[in-house]
């Protein structure tokens, strides 16, 4: 039995992750669930909706539901906590406001998770730097029990190869992105593999590798706001699944993932390439990639001093 915890679970992200979830997709058929499902006081009355309706589908492993908006109350007893709640950004909201507005949010969230063993994904934006603050905050918790999610990333720029390339997702292998979730991320088409050869050698068009393909990934959020009205919600929720695949189940031989961890020496949630759990070293870029890893770097230290009061 795995209690696990969706916070902002009647938003988008979360109303497209709770039932994925409750079907048993994400820890599997053989593992029952009790969700615990919070949500701001203003959201309850939607989030009782969301209640009724994982009633409705009379999932045999959903074991029971418990809902509210004290972050304390909650996270009680969790195994696995995937923090979506954040503020979003408004118009004309400058970006240290909106650290500023997140950070008193994952504060309260640290402060309410109480044990070592809880494995906490922080998706809500800007993911890194909550994640930053959930682990100053979150003191009995070992700050690699705390990740903040790059999957969705991962997954943009798998596709974007695997179309350029003309073959199946599958076909593409060991995709990294570094750095943090915003424009300043850096995939890496260095290590990638297609159909077991290096990508670059099966896309001879560095050009292309070092423009469009990152601007793609680097903008598919925005694109996709531009075209639909709304932010990232079944495609979110969908990497936050396989995000915990990813933490909960042995990594494919011939692949890794990504995944926001902490950097002890920098004091910052860094994005980088994982094999079953452990960071994958050694890996070689080129002079442009290596040129950008500064860039994230640098934006993400920006971020960390702008919440320097909740760590």
């Amino acid at each position: 039995m795995k209690r696990v915890l969706i916070s902002g679970a009647a938003g988008q992200i979360g109303y497209s992750l709770v039932y994925r979830i409750a079907s048993g997709e994400m820890l599997g058929m053989n593992e029952p669930i009790i969700l615990h499902l919070l949500e701001i006081p203003p959201m309850l009355n939607a989030l009782k909706g969301v209640e009724m309706e994982l009633d409705d589908c009379a999932y045999p492993l959903l074991q029971g539901i418990v809902t509210g908006s004290d972050p304390k109350a909650l996270f009680d007893g969790v195994d696995i906590a995937i923090l979506v709640g954040a503020k979003p950004r408004g118009k004309g909201m400058e970006r240290k406001d909106l650290l500023q507005d997140n950070g008193k949010i994952f504060v309260e969230q640290g402060r309410a998770i109480h044990g070592k063993n809880m494995k906490v994904l922080v998706v809500g934006n800007p993911a890194n730097t909550n994640a930053l603050v959930l682990a100053h905050n979150a003191k009995d918790l070992p700050k690699e029990n705390i990740r903040s999610m790059m999957r969705l990333d991962q997954n943009r720029a798998i596709t974007q190869l695997a179309k350029k390339a003309n073959v199946s997702v599958t076909d593409v292998k060991r995709v990294a992105v570094y750095g943090n979730h915003s424009p300043t991320m850096v995939p890496d088409y260095c290590n990638a593999m297609i159909q077991g050869k290096r990508a670059t050698d099966v896309i001879q068009d560095m050009k292309w590798l070092q423009g469009d393909f990152m601007t793609a990934v680097k903008k598919r959020g925005t694109a996709i706001i531009e075209a639909r009205g709304l932010s990232s919600a079944a495609s979110a929720a969908n990497a936050a699944i396989r995000s915990m695949q990813d933490w909960v189940f042995p990594t494919p031989k011939d692949d890794f993932f990504s995944a926001g961890v902490y950097d002890s020496k920098k004091d910052l949630f860094f994005g980088t390439a994982m094999h079953d759990q452990k960071v994958v070293s050694n890996l070689k870029l080129d002079p442009f990639l290596e040129e950008k890893l500064k860039e994230t770097e640098k934006e993400l230290i920006e971020e960390r001093e702008g919440v320097r009061q909740y760590l």
